[in-house]
């Protein structure tokens, strides 16, 4: 009987190895990060929320009046794949950290670094990626309409978080959210957030996470397929990344020499008020006047329908602008040339700002024709990160359909064949200018304003 019993426990084990329809999870060699019963793989960093376990799930609870907590794992890890189950309480805001660090002379122990969101809110960008305490959003949801529609509020939900060099990748219930590389930080913590809250209604509200696990072996093999529907978003510098290349993008600028690139009102780069630094190219400070210094630099090469992506950098009071269909020919004197402008602005310290009509001079406004706003979750906040700091401009043109786009959110949005386009032109500056903003094709130029501003990554793809 022994003999027996023996022979058909070794079948049964041939069988379960052998079954090719059994999912490659059951042979995935997880490592628990969590086993329910107690935290003696984390600290907690920064901020006084309580952190508990019920039923073998981990609990942040929320906290009046004390900072973003983290409950950190005590070691730090390279590339992963990372799975979790996490359910929030309505109204609460929360995360997972990654990659991230907490030393004494960043901001007084700070938590930094990448962050998976979790949230409740009607924005819908749970799963995308925040860069806490650093750059803000790297990766929201604007440019992926399936990702937002993954979270499910009031249930668990199941996250998976792929960081493989400089490729990071976030899913939520099988749903890819995020498709990000950037190779600022390599390596860091895992943590789990409990956001700081303001409203006395949301004091002891609850986020629970289970099944929590990582993967840092064989993660090729182990790492999901990319969904077309997420855009890949790169923050990689003056440098294509193979699926940039794939569709058809190309360096304007190539982060090192001028090539390309000639004065507005002549054919040489311009001897003087232009410098290259560091991989990035900087207009540099005079008097505030416009294409008096060095004067606006553009493209030799003419553009029609393409998308456009410019990283640009402001001091304090800045002015300049990214130009588009611009007519060299036109306005020889002074000045600058003339062409459908991406405002670049500190909308806070300079005067333009409250210049034109409505706020039509402002950061991502269509210069003095259509006033910059959040066209993807409403409201009037634009997602600029801030002067001092890099920020994008995405301009997008196919045909007539013109978008831009600040930091990855749509700010505007126009047809420049219609109507009402030719009807705001008539009330503008630039009314004098015949067929202004509809020429078939136009060079692409970067303004010289008298204030100091630097550009990189430069890259567009024609259509």
């Amino acid at each position: 009987m022994k003999n027996t019993q023996k022979k058909l426990a070794i079948i049964t084990l041939l069988l379960v190895l052998c079954n090719p329809l059994l999912p490659k999870a059951q042979n995935t060699p997880w490592e628990i990060l969590f086993d329910g019963s107690n935290l003696d793989v984390f600290e907690k960093l920064n901020g006084d929320a309580s952190y508990e376990i019920e039923n073998n799930t981990l609990v942040g609870i929320s906290k009046l009046n004390t900072p973003n907590s983290f409950l950190a794992t005590k070691k730090k890890y390279t590339d992963f794949i990372l799975e979790f189950d996490v359910k929030i309480d309505n109204g609460l805001n929360s995360g997972v950290q990654f990659r991230s660090n907490s030393f004494a002379e960043y901001q007084n122990g700070r938590v930094h670094g990448y962050q998976c969101e979790i949230e409740t809110s009607d924005r819908r960008w749970a799963g995308g990626i925040y860069d806490e305490a650093r750059r803000g959003w790297l990766y929201p949801l604007t440019r992926n309409k399936t990702g937002q529609t993954a979270f499910r509020n009031g249930d668990w939900n199941h996250y998976r978080i792929e960081a493989i060099g400089d490729q990071i990748r976030t899913f939520v219930n099988g749903i890819q959210c995020a498709n990000l590389v950037d190779n600022m930080t390599p390596d860091g913590f895992i943590a789990f957030q409990v956001h700081s809250i303001g409203n006395k209604e949301d004091d002891g509200k609850k986020v629970r996470w289970k099944n929590i696990k990582i993967l840092t072996q064989s993660l090729e093999k182990f790492r999901n397929p990319i969904s077309t529907y997420a855009d890949e978003i790169s923050y990689l510098d003056n440098t294509l990344t193979p699926n940039e290349i794939r569709k058809g993008y190309r360096l304007l600028w190539n982060g090192k020499t001028t090539l390309g690139w000639e004065s507005a009102k002549g054919k040489m780069f311009p001897k003087k008020g232009w410098n290259i630094l560091e991989g990035t190219l900087q207009v540099e400070a005079a008097d505030g006047s416009e294409s008096e210094n060095g004067g606006d630099i553009v493209t030799l090469e003419k553009f029609s329908n393409f998308e456009l992506s410019v990283d640009f950098n402001l001091t304090k009071g800045a002015n300049s602008g990214i130009k588009y269909f611009v007519n060299t020919d036109l306005n020889q004197g002074e000045g600058s040339a003339i062409g459908l402008e991406f405002q670049i602005l500190d909308d806070k310290n300079h005067p333009d700002a409250k210049l034109g009509k409505n706020g039509n001079r402002t950061v991502g406004s269509l210069y003095d024709l259509i006033r910059a706003e959040n066209r993807t979750t409403g409201g009037r906040g634009k997602n600029f990160k801030g002067i001092n700091t890099w920020n994008n401009a995405r301009i997008v043109v196919k045909d007539g359909h013109v978008e831009h786009w600040l930091n990855h959110v749509k700010v505007v949005e126009f047809d420049r064949f219609s109507q009402v386009f030719e009807a705001l032109v008539e009330k503008s500056k630039y009314e004098k200018w015949e067929q202004f903003g509809r020429w078939p094709e136009g060079v692409i130029l970067l303004q010289d304003h008298g204030d100091k501003v630097s550009f990189k990554n430069i890259k567009i793809r024609e259509f």
